[in-house]
């Protein structure tokens, strides 16, 4: 996806995205505004489709049951300053972008990149950070990710319908890969030796390897201009709101917070 021209076009303007993507947050439509001078969304609940299975963006805290990660507290500072309530309904990733097309969901975080082919069916919000993606492996390996491509035998997993899938695929042209459902069950099997690697954002390889100490390690990158954001219904009004809102929070650094303190940047 990274070989797209207008997505080369979108990094080039990365530095200047929240201005030229969203109005400025001064600018409210008619309709009503919120204090922060936002558009008010009259605590309207909203459907938000998110997966509990992709470290820091979501996943279910072990200790209180409840789902926990960046999602959460973005989409709930969101709402927040919009005005809304967010519902956050549990989806597996497989057929989710026609679910979002269908209206089935309001809102879909979860760590999603930008593509010219999801862009046809659903709407994006202005992008929120710049990832890239890595080759996971076992903690104590030694082949990089040259060396794995130049090994019949070593096995390459990653997450199926995903970016992941397609930049593994470029990167390891000659291999059958290993696909599975969701990103845990492939760092279980990394983890058990039936996978020498997986193919996963640096963001979540971080979280995977934070939430198992020891197990796991990062061999070498494979791309850096993954752009991120949310996913809405084709016309949705609450695509403009929730631009409004990431403006806010760029400019008075709350976003930058949030990214710290879930590692999505330093």
């Amino acid at each position: 996806m990274r070989k797209y021209m207008w997505v080369f076009a979108l990094l080039t303007l990365a530095s200047v995205l929240f201005a030229a993507c969203a109005p400025p947050a001064t600018e409210v439509p008619a309709g009503g505004e919120t204090a922060l001078g936002l558009p008010d969304l009259g605590g309207n609940t909203v459907t938000v489709a998110i997966e509990n299975a992709y470290p820091p963006f979501n996943y279910i805290d072990e200790e209180t049951g409840d789902g926990v990660g960046w999602d959460y507290d973005v989409v709930s500072e969101i709402c927040n300053r919009l005005n809304c309530v967010p519902e956050f309904k549990e989806s597996s990733w497989d057929g989710i972008f026609p679910a979002m097309e269908a209206g089935e969901y309001d809102w879909l975080a979860d760590g999603v990149t930008v593509t010219a082919e999801r862009d046809k069916i659903i709407d994006y919000s202005i992008p929120y950070v710049t990832i890239g993606q890595v080759l996971l492996v076992q903690e104590g390996e030694t082949r990089s990710v040259e060396d794995m491509q130049g090994d019949s035998a070593a096995l390459i997993g990653t997450q199926i319908g995903t970016t992941n899938e397609i930049v593994a695929k470029e990167t390891f042209p000659d291999k059958e890969l290993k696909l599975f459902e969701d990103f845990p069950a492939a760092t279980l099997a990394l983890m058990a030796g039936d996978v020498d690697g997986i193919v996963i954002d640096t963001v979540s390889a971080v979280g995977f390897m934070d939430a198992n100490p020891g197990e796991m390690a990062i061999a070498g990158q494979i791309t850096s201009d993954e752009l991120l954001a949310f996913v809405f219904p084709p016309g949705s009004d609450l695509q403009h709101a929730v631009n409004y809102a990431l403006v806010s929070m760029k400019e008075d650094g709350t976003l930058a917070e949030f990214n710290k303190k879930w590692k999505l940047e330093e």
